[in-house]
């Protein structure tokens, strides 16, 4: 199944990326010097290329916080950083992606999106060693050097002229050992002040997010809103076998009513958590404690919502007996909501609303799911 999802959004990808000609940005020679930027730091301080003059060799990644593979490369970046800083070498990174442009089905591996304020928690939460830049509004910077994927490493000698553009190494996971270690290599060869042997890589991961692609992000909104919303009714027994999930799948269970207002009022969350998750091993449904006789009241408010995950409306008008099936501790208030693994274990349980963000983050941190390819 794992491997079917990766196809599928591999396939999306490409088809997006081949979508009307999107802009494309030649991407800097071997040879050009390095064009200027002025850019804000997650530190909240402003950055150029002379803030950086001292250093013997100037290695630029453009990475991002969605990507999987960027993911996969930030300890050995950092360890680029710990291993190279005393002996001249800079790094820093910077996020040439437009947040608007980046779709939620592309944001299936990350608890994160690329905007500047996500950027700042990502390098909190991960300790980063290095500069983390922000390019996102104009991406006038990024245009310049023209990356090709995230990540894509660019490194200059003291003079700031390119020797090296590509991939940091050749594998794409967290873990394992590269054949090819092309970056520190050409660091190597630069500090010694040899010519750079290997300087021109081909670089695997996502696609730049420029500007031009918010009309993407627009169309799946627009696709959203024409899928099928439905609800079903469900009895003891669609409950438990709910909750003992033999789907295979990471399930996500939120008990609602229409009458309960912070329900409501966070349901779009959750939305938005499938649309992100859904292509993955990963399902959301909704139980509905309304009455029987308000199930076209709360496929109403599905509706609205746009809902069109599994939605359920329990058959019974006893509450307290939906509140011992779902869970006996549960003390009955709205809203509820549990995270169950496949093998039907209960990995959170919520009385009150969630917190969005920590709830991505279990999500994609869960082995269900994961954060990389």
């Amino acid at each position: 199944m794992k491997k079917l999802i990766i196809l599928v959004s591999f396939t999306i990808c490409v088809a997006l990326w081949g979508f009307k000609n999107i802009e494309e940005h030649p991407t800097l020679a071997i040879g050009a010097t390095a064009p200027n930027f002025n850019l804000k730091g997650v530190d909240g301080k402003m950055y150029s290329l002379k803030s950086f003059a001292k250093a013997k060799v100037l290695a630029i990644v453009f990475t991002c916080n969605h990507c999987p593979t960027a993911q996969a490369y930030e300890e050995r970046i950092k360890k680029i950083v710990s291993d190279y800083q005393a002996k001249g070498v800079q790094v820093i990174a910077i996020s040439p992606n437009d947040p608007v442009s980046v779709r939620l089905d592309e944001m299936g591996y990350t608890d994160l999106g690329d905007s500047y304020n996500d950027m700042k928690i990502r390098a909190k939460e991960h300790r980063f060693n290095f500069p983390y830049l922000y390019d996102g509004d104009s991406e006038e910077a990024s245009k310049q050097y023209g990356p090709v994927a995230t990540p894509h490493i660019f490194l200059f000698d003291q003079q700031r002229v390119l020797r090296y553009s590509g991939r940091i190494d050749d594998v794409e996971k967290p873990t394992g050992t590269p054949k090819n270690n092309d970056a520190r290599n050409a660091i190597e060869e630069l500090l010694a002040n040899k010519p750079v042997t290997v300087s021109k890589t081909k670089t695997f991961g996502c696609s730049i997010k420029w500007g031009g692609k918010r009309e993407l992000a627009q169309q799946e909104k627009l696709d959203y809103a024409k899928e099928p919303v439905n609800i079903e009714v469900i009895d003891d027994e669609g409950i438990k076998k709910l909750l003992k999930n033999d789907s295979g799948k990471l399930r996500l269970i939120n008990v609602w009513a229409t009458w309960c207002g912070p329900c409501v009022a966070e349901l779009p969350d959750f939305i938005t958590i499938n649309h992100m998750y859904r292509l993955r091993d990963f399902e959301f449904v909704t139980i509905s404690a309304d009455k029987p006789n308000k199930k076209d009241k709360a496929l109403a408010t599905l509706t609205r919502l746009q809902a069109s995950n599994k939605n359920y409306i329990f058959n019974s008008e006893d509450a307290y007996k939906l509140i011992e099936l779902i869970d006996p501790k549960w003390q009955g208030a709205l809203p509820y909501t549990l995270l169950v693994e496949p093998n039907g274990k209960v990995v959170y349980q919520k009385q009150g609303q969630i917190n969005p963000q920590e709830m991505k983050r279990l999500i994609v941190e869960n082995p269900s799911v994961g954060r990389y390819f």
